[in-house]
Formats: C-alpha cells, sequence, structure tokens
C-alpha cells in the first residue's frame, strides 16, 4: 500500500508543479487552488509513504516520478521542446525509479 500511495503522491508532484508555472506567480486563481491542493496531497502521501519505505528511495522515487511526468506533459502539449535526447534521459530516469523499487526493501 505505501507504494501505490507514493506512487500516487509523485503523480501529484507533476500536478502542483505544472499549476504553479500556470499560476504566473500566483496570481491566477484556479491554477493556484489546483497548486494548493495538490502540493498539500502530495506532501501528505509521501509522509505516509516514508512509514513504510525508507526516506532517501521514497524521496528519490517520488521527485523522479514528479520530474518525469512534469516534463513529459510540457513536452507533449508543447510548452516544452521534444527531442530524442530528453525522451531517452526520462526513460534513464523511470529505470532508476524502477530500479530503486526492486532492490530496495521496506523496513
Amino acid at each position: 500500500m505505501y507504494w501505490v500511495v507514493l506512487v500516487i503522491s509523485g503523480i501529484l508532484e507533476a500536478v502542483w508543479a505544472t499549476a504553479l508555472g500556470r499560476s504566473e506567480g500566483f496570481t491566477r486563481l484556479w491554477p493556484s487552488i489546483v497548486f494548493g491542493v495538490a502540493l498539500v496531497l502530495s506532501m501528505g502521501g509521501l509522509a505516509y509513504a516514508m512509514r513504510g519505505i525508507p526516506v532517501g528511495t521514497a524521496y528519490a522515487v517520488w521527485v523522479g516520478i514528479g520530474a518525469a511526468l512534469t516534463v513529459g506533459y510540457a513536452m507533449f502539449s508543447g510548452e516544452e521542446a521534444l527531442s530524442l535526447v530528453k525522451v531517452l534521459l526520462i526513460l534513464g530516469l523511470v529505470g532508476c525509479i524502477v530500479g530503486l523499487k526492486l532492490v530496495g526493501g521496506e523496513h
């Protein structure tokens, strides 16, 4: 269950990061609200997941999922240039996340 919550929290990290960018410095209401709600849920889920997953592994996976999804969405939506090198680097990041799951033991 900890891993499921961690993955959902990583997805929510991408949501709040994207909303933060769209809030234009908190001058736009709805992106600012989405940012706040997603941030609280993401951090709460990360804190919960750390009850059963070591802090280093949990944080690395959370950040990795959030970063990969954030840049992936930005490339998909056209906000960021798409390149083969970026796609390969994101795939490498995802591979590292999977690797942490495979070698990391719960405590």
